[in-house]
């Protein structure tokens, strides 16, 4: 019980310590105080910390930058900037956060916070990429950020996320790929359509967007006429995908005009059978 007490009265102690602290920072900060370099690098990391428990992100990674600023070659310093690019971060302050993360890597490599600062920078690129419409190049740098983390720091507590986000990242390449190819095979540009599926069957094939792929490209393929295509993206999607609505579509659109989900002819499709069903990859 003493200590419980003795636990309490120091919390509130420290609290009101950091209250007035957080006064006369605040002081400094309107210039009616001292300068900030009349304070140690803790107090103004704990005004720094004090700013992000009650919500002012703004402030509190500007006196972590200040700590840095003030006092370059501190232990305190060091923290500071990993909770900088943390609160920048939270901040959607996305390239302020990916330089500070940055910065922190490049001078503390071997740092245990390394790994996290990596992870930092990934989501400054992750938390976009619904962000950026049509431009895809947001997801290629996430893809590229996260698999530094999962390369470099595999046994960190972070692989293990950014491998989960890497899928889905990766998952909405070839989202993207589905859309624009589902514009093409609504307005009759099949052949363009057609490009677009193959680059998800081809490049894509661990998505979630694949059996749909193969559906689409047989409704592009017996739109043009190209029966073999179209029979041969049905047989992949039947042997791998049998059971999705996909399949039942293709079987009812091909087996309606008298056709069979079987490989036929040479096509780039073929190749693509030879490797899924039969392991051939020459």
């Amino acid at each position: 019980m003493v200590n419980t007490i003795s636990h309490v009265i120091r919390r509130r102690a420290r609290g009101l310590v950091l209250s007035g602290l957080c006064l006369g920072l605040a002081a400094c900060a309107a210039d009616k105080g001292p300068p900030l370099e009349n304070f140690t690098p803790k107090e103004i990391f704990d005004r720094a910390e004090y700013e992000l428990e009650t919500g002012d992100l703004e402030d509190s990674a500007r006196y972590f930058s200040e700590v840095e600023r003030l006092y370059p070659y501190s232990e305190w310093a060091k923290r500071a900037l990993i909770m900088q690019a943390f609160a920048l971060h939270a901040d959607r302050k996305y390239e302020d956060a990916r330089a500070a993360a940055q910065r922190y890597i490049d001078f503390y490599p071997a740092d245990e916070d390394a790994a996290y600062a990596q992870y930092l920078l990934a989501l400054t690129y992750y938390d976009q990429i619904g962000e950026v419409g049509r431009d895809q190049g947001i997801t290629f740098q996430a893809l590229q950020a996260l698999r530094t983390v999962i390369e470099r720091y595999p046994d960190s507590q972070y692989s293990r996320s950014a491998i989960l986000k890497f899928d889905l990242a990766f998952d909405h390449l070839a989202g993207k790929e589905m859309e624009i190819g589902r514009y093409y095979l609504k307005r009759g540009h099949y052949a363009a359509a057609v490009n677009r599926f193959r680059v998800v069957v081809e490049d894509f094939q661990t998505t979630s967007h694949t059996p749909e792929a193969l559906h689409r490209l047989v409704e592009a393929n017996l739109a043009m006429g190209l029966t073999n295509e179209a029979q041969t993206a049905g047989a992949i999607l039947g042997y791998n995908y049998q059971g999705s609505d996909w399949y039942q579509d293709s079987f009812t659109l091909l087996t309606g005009q008298g056709l069979l989900l079987e490989p036929a002819g040479q096509s780039w499709l073929r190749g693509i059978w030879r490797q899924s069903v039969q392991g051939r990859w020459l």
